[in-house]
């Protein structure tokens, strides 16, 4: 699997569940329990790679402007959300988070099972579970060996702000989510 075929999984399912999250998670276990089990693990790397990509400070900013706060696993959750919404949505946030404002319509934005996809179904693809994964061949495994840890092995990247400067740096998350 390579990114251009992440992002249609990804794209196909987001439009096909038409908002729904829970049936977007189940479109892509499903389509993911299609593929072979090397791409599923592809899956998941790429996922990550993604997760730490948009670990930047910028992204931590709009996370605080749409929820007010920003703590650990709720970052992680919304950087999940942040690539269920697809390919497009997902590039515009990296360049200027203020994209956002036109597609969010309530706050706080989660799509946790995200980080769950491919490992639903490499168990049902194999019959085995991951907690009896002893050679690290689950996609989960496989990513931490290969370093992708989106927690303690990601730096969020670019400049820190403080909060008086949140107004000026997305005005129309600002204005839609401080009023």
């Amino acid at each position: 699997m390579d990114k251009d075929e992440f992002w249609w999984l990804i794209d196909t399912a987001k439009e096909k569940s038409e908002g729904n999250q829970q049936l977007q998670e189940q479109l892509l276990i499903s389509s993911l329990t299609e593929c072979l089990l090397s791409e599923i693990v592809e899956f998941e790397c790429i996922l990550r790679e993604y997760l730490i990509e948009a670990d930047d400070f910028k992204v931590v900013a709009a996370q605080k402007i749409i929820d007010g706060y920003v703590i650990d696993d709720p970052y992680l959750y919304f950087r999940c959300w942040l690539v269920g919404q697809g390919q497009k949505v997902f590039i515009d946030a990296l360049h200027d988070p203020d994209t956002l404002a036109d597609i969010l319509e309530e706050p706080y934005q989660d799509f946790e099972e995200l980080l769950y996809v491919a490992t639903a179904a490499y168990e049902q693809r194999t019959g085995k579970q991951e907690d009896d994964d002893k050679d690290n061949a689950f996609p989960r495994g496989v990513a931490s060996t290969r370093g992708l840890d989106y927690d303690f092995g990601s730096a969020t990247k670019g400049d820190d702000w403080t909060e008086d400067q949140l107004p000026t740096m997305f005005p129309k998350l600002w204005a839609k989510f401080n009023e």
